[in-house]
């Protein structure tokens, strides 16, 4: 039997032993963190069930995702584990929503298509979400040098609050966020406070640097 207190096994540890087969190993990760998918199926719910997707298929997906995750994981990636295997679930799932909404919805309101391309390049599949809010970090995906401004943003950020980002950029919230790092819910409300002043600090500089260059 699993020890219990899995949340407290190194996660370099088990990666290590995962690679090398080892089953005990597998299912510790698997039991530590499964909750992420759940997360995620319950993130993109409507989305799902408005296109009739079967849950089986659905879980099975993000299983595949999951394992992906913890097989191509190395330590020295800059995202943790848990975000990490986040990211690759989300693949799946927007995999599902692409295979399906191809087959039976090619245009969704006249004018707007799941497939509508914004200036990054972008589709409006990947930003779709139940948990979407008014906030002024999304506005940067308006940007002509999104790459550029990206690069920008992770060499200014901390590790953790690079993996805070990532978390917030794909909608989770504070909450949510805590439960994937395993972190203290005000911990994530703060480093995400931290995240949104540095960023506001980079849009100002380029603010400014544009108007240097037009005047």
């Amino acid at each position: 039997m699993i020890n219990s207190d899995i949340k407290n096994t190194n996660d370099s540890e088990l990666i290590m032993l995962y690679h090398e087969e080892d089953e005990i190993a597998k299912d510790i990760l698997y039991m530590k963190y499964k909750f992420i998918i759940d997360l995620l199926i319950r993130k993109y719910n409507n989305i799902l069930k408005n296109l009739n997707v079967d849950y089986q298929e659905i879980y099975s997906e993000c299983s595949v995702g999951f394992s992906d995750g913890l097989a191509s994981y190395k330590e020295d990636r800059e995202a943790s584990l848990p975000t990490f295997i986040t990211v690759c679930i989300e693949r799946r799932i927007k995999g599902i929503i692409r295979k399906y909404s191809q087959a039976k919805y090619k245009a969704i309101a006249d004018n707007y298509s799941l497939y509508f391309k914004f200036a990054d390049g972008s589709e409006l599949i990947d930003v779709l979400s139940d948990n979407f809010q008014n906030d002024p970090l999304k506005n940067i995906t308006d940007n002509e040098n999104y790459q550029e401004l990206v690069l920008k943003i992770k060499k200014l950020l901390t590790k953790n609050e690079w993996d805070v980002f990532i978390l917030m950029a794909k909608n989770f919230n504070y909450q949510e966020i805590a439960k994937i790092l395993n972190k203290k819910p005000k911990q994530i409300d703060n480093a995400m406070q931290r995240v949104k002043i540095k960023i506001r600090r980079i849009l100002k500089e380029i603010e400014q640097e544009n108007e240097a260059v037009d005047n």
